[in-house]
């Protein structure tokens, strides 16, 4: 065991010493098990070693280095929190990670994982590219990160709950039989559902596991006849039991999906039905609902001579789960729950809609709101009121409006409307040079005073029942500079000329990309981040496959009618200033005058309602 001191990362360096074999360098992702974009605060290990709290990231701690590997959208925050003991090393313009480590390490030097916390995607791309060199790349049996953060938060205990049928608008069962269907055309017999809001919208279920994003730590598994639930029992009802139970789900332990991926591997994941069908007997005897071996002998045998596949999605599933699979046995492949989920059925659509205009409505009144107070605190000229008198600063430090205790305003202005949930991220608010932070979130401590001759940047948006919200102004309640009012025209015509786009069909988010970013380029002028991500309904406000992006993944799905995506362009001026303009926007059927081709046309309906000017 190695020597553990004060300094993390010096303890971190000493449990890789003393590894068998010692490794040369660790990768800390920020994923979890599921490689989710947002974890729980437990799952936050890349956070707590390098101290930078960005959603994206991923560090490597060497003999001698340690880097962290993020994108544009975080360049700055990362500067301002990393320490002198941390490299920024910025994707897209700094070599690879796995380019990196080739390069630097020597030949047969150990390069550790925690497989839970990889994708398959990942680990593949790094082993081939260590192969090259001839490094290793070893699969931890713990992960070292947890063993020296001390004061780790421990999971917390939140109950599954229900998504009925009036706002998910489709069943459990027409799912499960769609999703068969897509395994019968693949000729797979079984897929892993790893993606917590894959599972959520396959099963109707959601759960408060994660902050601002309604999902349950939880595992499926669906065979051509059985369906399994892996999900601390201690977090499922009777209610949501009994449901699943009709449903002809299994709910099974979480941890009970390691010795069960191996059987499936063998073909020998049998469902208790089948179970009750063959032997009459209840399922309860069996100890854990379904029997691992007993199988009628004809079936055993039709079993062993058909080549059984399992399909596995290398994006988020997990590593240690591939690897009890034998690989001529997978189907890696994009989970076909990733479309299915992103073009909303019509009752999530109406949902969405209704949605974003109780969410408009809080929006105007904290907007009303707050340029009343700018008004009356700072001596503000204002937005939308003309005050009697202007410019005399009335504030005093005993009503100080800061960047949070605004944002909290608006929070309370949503929490008053119908099936509110909670916020669907942290508040973005930001004041004068924080709003060129891209994702810039306020700390109690250290956020900025409300002023008047600042721009003023949130985005922001709410978990409903019936839908997802994301939205972002950018305002200035005095009087902005040339420069601010050139930019922001540059930003609102991008805006607009996405939202307003007609294109055919077939057509990706990579190529409508370019549509948003020409009024700034004209002007010399870009953001460093994608113009628009899918969003859920009530789950994840961040939703693929699709996006609309200049990131090269971008070209592989197309914009289809009925998906939902965002409209959010920007610019970002470090030291100064940032603005954003963001609605959401619904892929629907456009009504053209010609059809070249024969492809159909599609356009964009706008529903997020509050006005941009």
């Amino acid at each position: 065991m190695g020597e553990m001191t004060d300094d993390p990362l010096d303890s971190l360096r000493a449990l890789m010493a003393a590894y068998s074999p010692p490794l040369r360098a660790l990768i800390v992702p920020s994923e979890d098990a599921h490689q989710s974009e947002y974890v729980a605060a437990w799952d936050k290990r890349r956070a707590f070693i390098t101290g930078f709290t960005g959603s994206a990231g991923t560090a490597v701690v060497t003999t001698d280095d340690a880097m962290l590997w993020t994108d544009g959208r975080y360049f700055l925050q990362a500067t301002q929190q990393l320490s002198d003991s941390w490299k920024l090393m910025r994707i897209g313009e700094d070599l690879a990670i796995e380019t990196w480590l080739a390069d630097n390490l020597e030949k047969d030097a150990a390069v550790g994982i925690d497989p839970w916390c990889v994708s398959v995607e990942a680990a593949q791309r790094w082993d081939m590219s260590f192969a090259k060199k001839g490094l290793k790349l070893i699969q931890l049996s713990e992960n070292l990160v947890d063993k020296v953060w001390k004061n780790r938060p421990l999971p917390e205990l939140q109950p599954v709950f229900l998504q009925p049928l009036e706002f998910a608008g489709r069943s459990v069962a027409d799912k499960l039989k769609a999703l068969r269907e897509k395994l019968d055309q693949e000729k797979a017999t079984s897929i892993i559902v790893a993606a917590l809001d894959e599972v959520a919208w396959l099963y109707n279920i959601r759960g408060n596991d994660v902050s601002y994003n309604p999902v349950v730590h939880a595992f499926a598994i669906v065979t051509t006849s059985s369906a399994f639930f892996y999900v601390d029992k201690r977090k499922v009802t009777q209610e949501v039991h009994n449901f699943m139970v009709e449903m002809g789900i299994e709910v099974q332990d979480y941890g009970t999906v390691v010795s069960d991926v191996v059987l499936l591997a063998s073909n020998k994941l049998i469902g208790s039905s089948v179970i009750k069908a063959s032997q009459n007997e209840p399922s309860e005897e069996k100890g854990n609902g379904y029997s691992h071996t007993d199988v009628v002998d004809n079936d055993e045998k039709e079993l062993e001579e058909k080549k059984h596949l399992i399909w596995v999605d290398p994006s988020s599933c997990c590593f240690a789960l591939y690897s009890k699979l034998p690989p001529d046995h997978v189907l890696l492949q994009q989970s076909p729950l990733a479309l299915e989920k992103a073009l909303k059925n019509p009752v999530e659509l109406d949902g969405l809609r209704n949605a974003h205009v109780r969410d408009g409505a809080a929006v105007v009144q904290y907007l009303a709101w707050l340029d009343k107070k700018m008004q009356e605190e700072y001596g503000a000229s204002g937005y939308f009121l003309e005050p009697k008198e202007t410019n005399k600063r009335k504030h005093s430090d005993t009503c100080k409006l800061t960047e949070i205790t605004a944002s909290d305003k608006l929070e309370s202005f949503r929490a008053k409307q119908k099936h509110f949930k909670g916020l669907s991220f942290p508040t973005i608010s930001s004041v004068g040079s924080n709003a060129a932070i891209i994702h810039y979130v306020p700390e109690p401590k250290t956020c900025a005073e409300m002023d008047p001759d600042s721009v003023y940047l949130f985005d922001s948006g709410a978990q409903y029942q019936d839908g997802t919200t994301d939205i972002t102004r950018t305002v200035h309640f005095g009087k902005p500079s040339s420069q601010e009012k050139a930019c922001y025209t540059s930003v609102l015509k991008g805006h607009i000329a996405l939202d307003t786009a007609i294109f055919p069909n077939g057509t990706t988010g990579h190529a409508l990309d370019i549509l948003a970013r020409l009024p700034l380029w004209k002007d010399g002028l870009d953001y460093r981040h994608g113009t628009g991500h899918g969003i859920g309904s009530y789950l994840n406000v961040h939703e693929g496959p699709h996006l609309i992006s200049f990131r090269p993944h971008a070209r592989n799905v197309p914009l289809q009618a009925s998906m939902t995506v965002t409209d959010e362009p920007g610019y970002y001026e470090d030291g100064n200033f940032g603005i954003r303009l963001e609605n959401v926007l619904i892929v629907k059927e456009a009504d053209t005058k010609f059809n070249f081709g024969d492809k159909g046309f599609l356009s964009f309906e706008h529903i997020t309602w509050h006005s941009l000017i």
